[in-house]
């Protein structure tokens, strides 16, 4: 096929699959912080949203409407990105409805019949601690916990569906439910215009047996347990509403507003520094400092140890002295020897180099601000639009390597790079979808979204590795600077510290240490719902553990050679990819001391993702380490001179 041809049909194709894109997450947007404001006058109406019911003990999110919460009299469900799909997020709209700067007290939404499926239902909800989630001007709702150990206040995402608890003087464990809720929403007001910006969304749930007078009446009824005209206010749950099949629930509200000096542009610093005490960042700055130091250390003493190496190679006069010599040159003959299963390696390269610009381009734009929390999915769009559009340079680095390796069939390790590890990460997604779907959650991934993302993979992905493949395949077959002996040279027998499981374990570690503190605030953010927003750090600890792949590779590799071991080119990938063999390892310890997960399904869940990202990890941290080795054994290997 044809270059231009080619080209042709991945435009085609990329049109085609955007555009199904488009029909699957119609509200995937651009959208940068601080641009599009809501103001609103005295008296605007606010319309609260609602979003998925949220657990840390199950991990499986629930529609708000799973339970018998009040409904609007048209459930609406509004546009969602693919990445809120994928998050599980199902957002839509409520019978909360304010209006701006007007507080309201003691409001009745509505009187709920509890049967026994429904009952059954909350209790369970309750006993796994589940949350509930909405959403005002695009802000999270939020309840304020003030902490024990200094006079602070810390936030906390959604508010329990209800409690557990025993009456005064009983044993008898019982389920209640918050039925009343206090919200209160903060604005900054503009004092030219009048106008206002919503900045927080707070709430305080409570659990009150309402009463009432006379016969019910959904718009005159007045409650006896909140009345403001008898200045009769919820502050406490000294009555809560038992969860009880056959008994009614009264759901009730008050608003209050509360005017704020957080200017609109500020108003997310509280949600993204909610949890995280300061010495948490002098331990990862800290640590960053000590890998960096380590890197140092090794690359000063490498550019010596190399150096002399060099230098007394090229000053050998005679070849008895040359024959006489030992350590890598020797070797030079077998080092670029094309090793077994290259074909694979070749897969794994692409892969890797995929996986590096995903990461690279989406960590910059999170960094510049484009990728705002407000943007509910957004990262996680970006990622995956970021990762398809890497197939061009994947087809093309597994191509180079392969035609470097003698090979000629380009359209079949084309294929291998374009299917092998999309194709795993698909069936493991696929099972655990089915999981999810099994268990009735709102997580488990509609037909519609399946079939954008295998068009994403199909039409935007598989052309494009096909093309970066052709135009790789068409350049110049990359040369070794030394030639390769006809036959191999022997090994000679190892000493038990050179030994490849023993460097690929070693090798691992380093690179991982570089990590490890950062890897804990993303599980807990994954794992434990709570906002990250630190890209700075992240993008920072990204650049260490590239520097740090790259130089204990080097390294290891260095002191292999000088063991006249060439067999380098799978050690290399292996030594810093073994890194994932740590963070899997240390996923599980995350599980049994963080995480309060019973439920088996929940379980295989965690893992099942967590395998899947230390597989990608694999790949990344291999990828690096293989072409930092690639370079330095290109480089010392043409900077002597060989007879």
């Amino acid at each position: 096929m044809r270059p231009l041809a080619m080209l042709r049909w991945a435009a085609v194709a990329l049109a085609l699959a955007l555009a199904a894109l488009l029909v699957a997450a119609p509200a995937a947007a651009f959208y940068l912080p601080g641009v599009a404001p809501n103001d609103f006058q005295k008296k605007d109406q606010l319309l609260v949203k609602v979003n998925k019911l949220t657990s840390t003990k199950t991990q499986l999110p629930y529609s708000y409407y799973s339970l018998p919460f009040c409904k609007p009299n048209t459930i609406v469900d509004s546009a969602e990105n693919l990445g809120e799909v994928l998050r599980g997020d199902r957002i839509e709209n409520s019978p909360y409805v304010f209006e701006m700067r007007e507080p309201k007290m003691c409001q009745i939404v509505c009187r709920a019949q509890v049967d026994d499926k429904q009952a059954k239902e909350l209790k369970e909800k309750i006993e796994d601690e589940y949350r509930v989630n909405m959403i005002l001007d695009n802000l999270p709702l939020v309840v304020p916990i003030a902490r024990q150990d200094r006079d602070a206040v810390v936030y906390q995402g959604g508010y329990h569906v209800g409690v557990k608890g025993q009456y005064a003087g009983s044993k008898d464990e019982k389920v209640f439910i918050h039925n009343h809720l206090t919200f209160l929403v903060k604005y900054h007001k503009d004092e030219t215009t009048e106008l206002s910006r919503i900045v927080g969304f707070e709430v305080k749930p409570f659990s009150i047996n309402h009463q009432f007078e006379g016969q019910w009446n959904d718009k005159n009824t007045r409650l006896i347990t909140c009345d403001p005209h008898a200045s009769k206010l919820v502050t406490n749950s000294d009555t809560p509403q038992e969860v009880e099949a056959g008994k009614e629930i009264i759901f009730t509200y008050d608003v209050g507003f509360e005017e704020s000096d957080v200017k609109w542009a500020s108003r997310w610093d509280t949600y993204l520094l909610m949890t995280d005490d300061q010495i948490h960042w002098f331990s990862i700055v800290n640590s960053l400092m000590i890998v960096l130091f380590l890197s140092g250390m090794v690359a000063m003493i490498m550019l010596r140890t190399l150096y002399r190496d060099i230098s007394r190679y090229n000053q050998l006069e005679t070849e008895e002295e040359a024959q006489e010599e030992t350590g890598w040159k020797l070797v030079h003959g077998d080092v670029f020897r094309p090793p077994e299963n290259s074909d694979l390696l070749c897969v794994c390269v692409g892969t890797g180099v995929q996986f590096f610009g995903m990461l690279l381009v989406t960590m910059i734009f999170a960094v510049l601000g484009f990728l705002s929390p407000s943007n509910r999915g957004g990262l996680m769009t970006a990622m995956l639009l970021t990762w398809v559009l890497m197939g061009l340079f994947a087809g093309y680095a597994s191509s180079r390597f392969y035609k470097m390796f003698k090979g000629s069939e380009w359209k079949s390790i084309t294929l291998r790079t374009a299917f092998l590890f999309p194709g795993i990460a698909f069936c493991i997604f696929f099972i655990l979808n089915a999981l999810i779907w099994g268990e009735k959650s709102s997580g488990a991934v509609p037909f519609t979204t399946m079939f954008a993302l295998v068009l994403l993979w199909f039409g935007i992905s598989v052309p494009l590795v096909f093309v970066g493949s052709y135009l790789g395949f068409k350049q110049p077959a990359i040369e070794a600077p030394v030639k390769t002996n006809k036959i191999p040279r022997q090994v000679p027998e190892q000493a038990w510290y050179m030994n490849p499981a023993f460097t690929v374990l070693i090798g691992g570690i380093l690179p991982f240490g570089a990590v490890f503190i950062e890897l804990f605030f993303i599980l807990t953010s994954i794992w434990l719902h709570q906002f990250y927003y630190i890209f700075g750090f992240l993008f920072l600890v990204f650049i260490i553990l590239i520097i740090t792949c790259a130089e204990i590779t080097i390294v290891l590799c260095y002191f292999q050679l000088c063991s006249e071991d060439y067999n380098w080119w799978w050690r290399s990938y292996l030594t810093s990819g073994s890194s994932a063999i740590y963070l899997f390892l240390y996923a599980g310890f995350y599980f049994f001391t963080k995480l309060q997960i019973t439920k088996l399904v929940s379980g295989i869940l965690y893992f099942g993702y967590m395998l899947l990202a230390s597989f990608a990890f694999f790949v990344l941290t291999g990828t690096i380490g293989f072409c930092a080795c690639f370079w330095f054994t290109r480089l010392i290997y043409s900077s002597v001179k060989i007879d």
